[in-house]
């Protein structure tokens, strides 16, 4: 499937690079990520790097009948703002995860 726009949520709405965005989609988390969903040009966004978007993958209807099966947090990377790219506006992200040696060092 494709971006929905009505599915991206600012959570906390701060200084670009430092917002955080809720995602709700019935796609594949995975595919999310791939598919290169997010496009600042396409799609009217105001994503930049360090933007954290949680995506949440619902079973079916998106806060209807549907139940969570998956989620992950993706940390915009980059955004291709040069518009005369090969693919302009679009939002790089990664798979944002807290590695174990910097939450044992917490405790």
């Amino acid at each position: 499937m494709a971006y929905t726009a009505g599915n991206l949520v600012n959570l906390v709405s701060a200084a670009p690079g430092r917002s955080i965005y809720r995602y709700d989609s019935t796609d594949d988390v995975d595919a999310v990520e791939a598919a290169g969903y997010f496009n600042n040009l396409d799609d009217d966004l105001n994503l930049q790097k360090g933007d954290l978007i949680i995506v949440i993958e619902w079973s079916g209807t998106v806060h209807g009948t549907g139940t969570i099966i998956g989620s992950t947090q993706l940390v915009v990377t980059n955004v291709i703002s040069n518009t005369a790219a090969a693919s302009p506006g679009n939002v790089n992200t990664a798979q944002a995860f807290i590695a174990s040696g910097l939450v044992s060092s917490l405790l």
